[in-house]
């Protein structure tokens, strides 16, 4: 017998093998015979059922299956059967992630059952072929879709339609019967609903429940993306009558229930585009020489009440969504950027965290509560900074006063007409002026004290776009975090420690935003990719991490590989996530942390508010159960809303480099793949692939060793963090692919 004749039979044994499995395990309460057996795999040849009733007798044999009447077989029940999660590949085969197994399980095209990415499945793991060291099953059930809704484009046929899903994951397209179109066009881009999937149906059913528009038109590509992740980009008539029905007048009946903080000097600063502003500070020099600072927060859920469809409404979106040209907000605008926003020279509903500091920024006392506010003014980042810039404080005649930096005499504290909200130049309230400098004094030493227990300096550059009133982009700036960004942030985060810390030691109900550890292995792999520029962490304990990691991301600002090892670094580290179990915040060095300080834009905020305030009221721990799914909900959110935004980021990218094809740019390579490489400009940040395909000067390997693609004949290497030249090839709107040529190395080209 020839060679290629002993491989054709084993592999015939091994699919009829498996074959047996399948159609057992599809039919395990109804025992089948060989002539069903052989019915449902289609074999029809003497060879064939030959070899299916000798396969039947060996399994049996070996006890794989059992006969359980004269000729009749059925699977033995055995512990080869997982639950675990779907995990699509771009040629359309799977794996599946279970918790209980070690490695993931293969899945082949053939054996997926109708299974869809992102699916709660039952898998069968078949027996391990000797000399594999790969788990191969077939899904056996779906437990639970992950998704039903998918946006593609419309196919018309005469009397049908198929939706073509834009997902690479989405193997199959859906069919429409005609009277479920919903008065779509051939080509439009759709959001379409999967209502039923035929056994014998190669193409699942569905019905067009949204038309978003033409593909390629900004607006429909925004709602596009919303749309791909379930995300609302409207409100239901009835949420927006019951929110526009509140009563959000300032009532004294209200205010007599609360601390009236309304003569205390007050203030938000924010984004210079920014609507709602949920948080502001107070400040206030004590008879002790102390300072009293307070965090006060819009007080949502004194509109925002349990059990109402604004509630749910709002528990349903967990999080506003913020893309690249708008804001998807939580709460209704009548909420959100009105009675809920703290605005200039507004009485207000706030909860507060009040603090008795000293000089070195040490908490003496603390208070919490529902509080009454008046902001006396609202500052912009920029107007903040240039008080922390260009003045100090000193102390005279046992008072503090405010001096220029070119002046040795007390000043008039004043913002110029050019960084200026209100675009004049004007003059800043003395004792405002005074309290941003007292703050940012108080908040670098907590920032400093912070470091030395072991956090984490993550200052990532944000990427953004300037857009005409087309919302074309017209240019790229850079975001970064300056002392006023900072002086903010340090006095959020006491609040969230000391309202966590306050629930978590009375060991009741809570809701917590907590950091893991990161993995060993990740931080291995980051150190093997900076160790190329010359970086390392030291990953000895966990003080050597920190310290180290803190090190990396400050000697990396400014230089080429900057976003590349933040990116890194970011993603060498846990996931943070809201739970009821307490583990601590690794990457902020906290034992206790939550959020507190953004109810208008996050669930659990409102969630904390009400604990905090049921608690104060000297209520009995609340059910964890119920928390902990209503955090497990906020986190999935969250997810989601990260990515629509990180999907609408990379739109514009695209969008921008459309009007730069014919430019060469200068890149960092951010990813290396087996069908190519990821390039990111390092000018305006913007990543594109250049496919192996497309690299003609050899012909290229991957090796995930060495994080590269190297050449067969020339050796020639192509590694992460390599600086090369690249030129737009092609940009896609559709499908948000933006695909470079490469023209080499830099040190090859710029010579």
């Amino acid at each position: 017998m020839s060679k290629r004749k002993k491989r054709a039979d084993k592999q015939r044994k091994v699919e009829i093998t498996k074959g047996i499995f399948s159609v057992l395990e599809k039919n395990k309460n109804q025992p089948l015979n060989y002539k069903q057996i052989a019915s449902k795999l289609g074999i029809n040849d003497t060879g064939g059922r030959n070899l299916l009733i000798k396969r039947l007798g060996q399994l049996k044999a070996k006890e794989k299956i059992e006969e359980v009447e004269r000729g009749k077989y059925r699977v033995i029940p055995s512990q080869n059967y997982y639950t675990g999660i779907v995990d699509i590949t771009g040629r359309g085969n799977a794996y599946v992630i279970c918790d209980d197994l070690e490695n993931d399980v293969f899945i082949p095209s053939s054996l997926l059952s109708k299974a869809l990415h992102g699916d709660e499945v039952e898998v069968y793991v078949f027996p391990r072929r000797r000399g594999s060291k790969r788990l191969e099953g077939e899904i056996t059930k779906v437990i639970n879709r992950k998704r039903t809704t998918f946006v593609g484009i419309v196919q018309m046929q005469k009397n049908f339609a198929f939706v073509v899903p834009g997902d690479f994951r989405m193997y199959t397209d859906i069919f429409v019967a005609k009277n479920k179109i919903n008065n779509a066009e051939d080509g439009d881009k759709v959001l379409v609903e999967i209502t039923d999937w035929p056994d014998k149906a190669e193409s699942p059913y569905g019905k067009i429940i949204k038309v978003l528009g033409k593909p390629g038109e900004h607006q429909t590509e925004m709602h596009a993306i919303l749309a791909e992740y379930g995300l609302p980009y409207e409100f239901p008539g009835d949420v927006e009558h019951f929110a526009n029905q509140l009563d959000t007048s300032i009532q004294e009946t209200e205010i007599k229930k609360r601390r009236d903080m309304r003569g205390i000097t007050t203030f938000t600063i924010d984004p210079r585009d920014a609507k709602d502003f949920d948080d502001a500070l107070s400040f206030q020099v004590l008879e002790n020489g102390n300072y009293e600072i307070g965090i006060h927060i819009a007080d949502v859920s004194h509109y925002v009440q349990p059990g109402s469809v604004l509630d749910d409404e709002a528990y349903n979106r967990a999080t506003s969504v913020y893309l690249v040209d708008r804001v998807v907000p939580m709460l209704p605008e009548i909420l959100s950027n009105n009675a809920c926003s703290l605005r200039p020279h507004e009485e207000k509903y706030t909860f507060s965290a009040l603090f008795e500091m000293d000089k070195n920024a040490g908490v003496i006392n603390q208070w919490f509560g529902r509080t009454v506010t008046y902001s006396d003014q609202r500052f912009a980042y920029e107007e903040a900074q240039h008080i922390i810039e260009n003045y100090h404080l000193s102390e005279t005649e046992g008072a503090l006063k405010v001096f220029s930096n070119d002046d040795e005499r007390s000043a008039k504290v004043m913002i110029p007409e050019d960084l200026s909200i209100t675009e004049k130049e004007y003059e800043v309230a003395p004792m405002v002026s005074l309290a941003i400098l007292v703050l940012d004094d108080l908040a670098k030493k907590m920032r400093h004290r912070r470091m030395d227990a072991g956090a984490i300096s993550f200052d990532k550059v944000e990427v953004k776009f300037r857009l005409n009133e087309e919302n074309d982009p017209m240019g790229v700036y850079f975001k970064e975090a300056k002392d006023s960004n900072k002086l903010i942030e340090e006095f959020m985060l006491l609040a969230n420690r000391k309202v966590a810390e306050f629930i978590g030691k009375q060991k009741k109900t809570f809701v917590y935003r907590v950091h893991d550890e990161p993995d060993d292995e990740k931080l291995i792999q980051l150190n093997g990719v900076i160790s190329r520029f010359g970086y390392s962490v030291n990953l000895k304990s966990r003080k050597t991490i920190t310290s180290s990691l803190n090190q990396l991301l400050e000697e990396v600002q400014g230089k080429k590989e900057q976003n590349l090892v933040d990116t890194l670094a970011i993603r060498s580290m846990s996931k943070a996530e809201y739970t009821t179990e307490n583990i601590g915040h690794y990457g902020l060095a906290f034992d206790y942390y939550t959020h507190f300080t953004s109810p208008i834009r996050r669930y659990p905020d409102v969630m904390v508010h009400r604990l905090l305030q049921y608690y104060i009221d000297g209520g009995a721990s609340a059910k964890e159960e119920e928390y902990q799914e209503k955090c497990r909900h906020s986190s999935q959110m969250e997810s989601l809303a990260a990515n629509a935004e990180r999907d609408s980021v990379k739109y514009m990218q695209i969008k921008f480099m459309e009007d730069h094809k014919n430019q060469d740019f200068i890149g960092v390579i951010s990813g290396v793949t087996e069908w190519g490489i990821y390039v990111e400009i390092i000018e305006n940040k913007c990543e594109g692939m250049v496919r192996i395909r497309d690299i003609k000067d050899d012909y290229y390997v991957f090796d995930d060793q060495q994080y590269a693609l190297v050449g067969e004949v020339t050796k020639s290497m192509y590694q992460l963090g390599d600086e090369v030249i690249v030129k737009v090839k092609n940009t896609d709107l559709i499908k948000r692919h933006l695909d470079f040529e490469l023209l080499g190395k830099k040190e090859d080209v710029l010579v």
